[in-house]
Formats: C-alpha cells, structure tokens, sequence
C-alpha cells in the first residue's frame, strides 16, 4: 500500500511538473521578430521563456478593450535609442508613470542635445575635467545637456507662464504643456501630448527640471500641486475595472503603478523589466509576486517578472506585440 501511494505521489507530481517539453529554436534567414518570438515559445532558457510570456501578456493586456494600461520607466533608458522606442509606444498605453530625469533627458535630446556612445570603463575624472558627463555607457557633454534644458525650459515655461490664466500646476499639465511646444517627433512628451496620454511623475523636483522650477517659483507667482495628480491616479484606479501595466525598472515610477492600483484589489495584467536582485530587499529587485502579497497584483493576475535589460528586451518585445 505504501509503494502504491509513492507511486500514486509520483505520478500526480509527473502529470503536475512534466508538462510542455522543451524545443530547439529553429532559425532561417530573414525571418520577423514575431516569427523569432513564436520560435522561442518552448526555448526553457531561462529569462527568454519569460520574455516569450510577456510578450503573450502584453499583446493580451492591449488588446483587453475594457483594460487602462500603465507604462512604467525611469528615466534613464531615455539617454538610450530607447527613448525612440518608448515615444512610439506611447499611444497604446492610457497613461505614463516616470521619473524626473525623464523630462530632463527628453527635452536636451528633442532641441539638440547629442548624446554619445562611451564606455563604461573610463576614467570618470578625466571625463569630469572635460565637462562630460557619463550615464553607464553613454557620454553627454555638458552644453548637450544642461545648458539646453535650462535654455529651453525657460523659454517654454515663459510662454507657459504667459499664456494660461493660472499659476498652479501639476506635473501631468506641465507635461502636456511641454510636450505642446516641443516639434520632435521622437519626443515622449511630444508623443504623449499629441495622443492625449497624460505624463505623472510624482518625483518631477528631483533633476534639472525640478530644479529650474523651484528656481521659477521664487520670481514668479508659480505653485506645483502633486496632490493633484495623485488623486487623479486614484480616479483612474476606481474608475476602471481592468487595468495594465508593462514597467520597466523599479523605484518610485513602478511603485506608483502598482500602489495605487492596490486600492482595487491589484492589476489584472503586469509585466516587469528588471536588472535587480531582490535579495536586497529593494522594490526595484521585488519580483512581480510579491507584489501579489500586498494586494498591488491580483492572485489571478496574468503577470512575469523579466530579468534583462530593457535596452535589449523592450525593443524585441514591441517588436513581437506589434506596438510600432
């Protein structure tokens, strides 16, 4: 009777465990990235079987009518060709959650700024001594950047200032403002304005951005309300049944996601991005499942955590769903 139940164990394990089995991808020449992911399906590997799944998530996330999707990212990726990839996303998704460097980056690149191919392995005084700033690989020389954000900030927030009748504003209308008055296509607050996908970012004094603010509010009547736009996330969250979300990297832009859309008992679909380790305990490292703990991602959520880096998955991903 016991070998019988062991065996009965076994098999139940068996039918549980060794389901699907693992194939070889197949490749040929000129084949799409769809065809590549579609090939990849049964891969095992590893992060590439997550990708596969998040791909699955996400053209099923877009494609939910009845869903409001988020898009999450720091800002760091868009002193990256990523940026380009993100701008032409924007009008899939029902609102953006970022951080403040993301206005920072965006704006230095839409009038001008060039941004350089480095290394990560060079000598960071020799590069401070040259007025170079160095973000990982990517070398940015200081008129590239600060002085055309503060350039172009002060002209925009000027004709800002000047054309409406207020003086407070949230981070959202600052972002829709900017995005206005800026005619690089390739620009996420140009993309998001144009598809009316209003831009939060909840941590906006935090950069060069922020700082010119608060510079502008001592010679100007200007209020920044971030109440505001926190009640507004709220209104999304119990407005909307179903909801979404692709977020790529940690911090506060995923954590903003994933907090407010706890108040409705967690997202429906989520797929994370992530090059962190959760075993320092950071949100950024936090895998998708624990978020299912708090109530920020629902038990029956279709959700993945994807360990890579954004700058090589998200591309392939987009790709694959399509979202160009």
């Amino acid at each position: 009777m016991q070998e019988k139940g062991i065996r009965l164990r076994y098999g139940e394990a068996n039918k549980r465990y060794l389901g699907k089995e693992v194939k070889d991808v197949k490749l040929k020449a000129g084949m799409s990235v769809e065809e590549l992911i579609e090939a990849m399906r049964y891969i095992g590997g590893f992060s590439a079987q997550h990708m596969v799944t998040g791909v699955d998530i996400l053209k099923e996330m877009i494609a939910d009518k009845d869903s409001f999707n988020f898009l999450s990212f720091p800002a760091d990726v868009v002193a990256t060709g990523l940026r380009g990839v993100l701008a032409s996303a924007v009008k899939y998704f029902d609102a953006i959650i970022t951080t403040g460097g993301m206005f920072d980056h965006d704006i230095a690149r839409a009038f001008g700024g060039k941004y350089r191919l480095g290394t990560f392995y060079a000598d960071d005084a020799e590069l401070h001594k040259a007025n170079i700033y160095r973000l990982g690989n990517v070398f940015i020389g200081q008129k590239d950047y600060g002085l055309v954000v503060e350039k172009k900030f002060y002209e925009i927030m000027n004709d800002v200032y000047a054309s409406n009748k207020k003086n407070t504003y949230t981070a959202s209308e600052l972002a829709f403002e900017f995005g206005k008055r800026i005619n690089d296509e390739g620009s996420i607050l140009r993309q998001a304005y144009l598809h009316k996908v209003p831009i939060f970012c909840p941590g906006i004094l935090d950069g060069a951005f922020g700082t010119h603010l608060a510079i502008y509010s001592q010679n100007h009547d200007f209020k920044l309300d971030l109440v505001k736009d926190e009640l507004a996330l709220s209104n999304i969250v119990f407005d909307n049944k179903v909801t979404g979300a692709f977020m790529i990297g940690g911090g506060i832009s995923k954590h903003h996601v994933i907090w407010w859309n706890q108040f409705k008992g967690g997202l429906d679909y989520a797929v994370y991005v992530t090059t962190a380790t959760q075993f320092d305990g950071s949100l950024s490292g936090a895998r998708l499942t624990e978020a299912v703990s708090w109530g920020k991602v629902k038990e029956r959520a279709k959700y993945v955590t994807i360990d890579g880096d954004a700058t090589i998955v998200v591309p392939v991903m987009f790709a694959a769903a399509r979202l160009v």
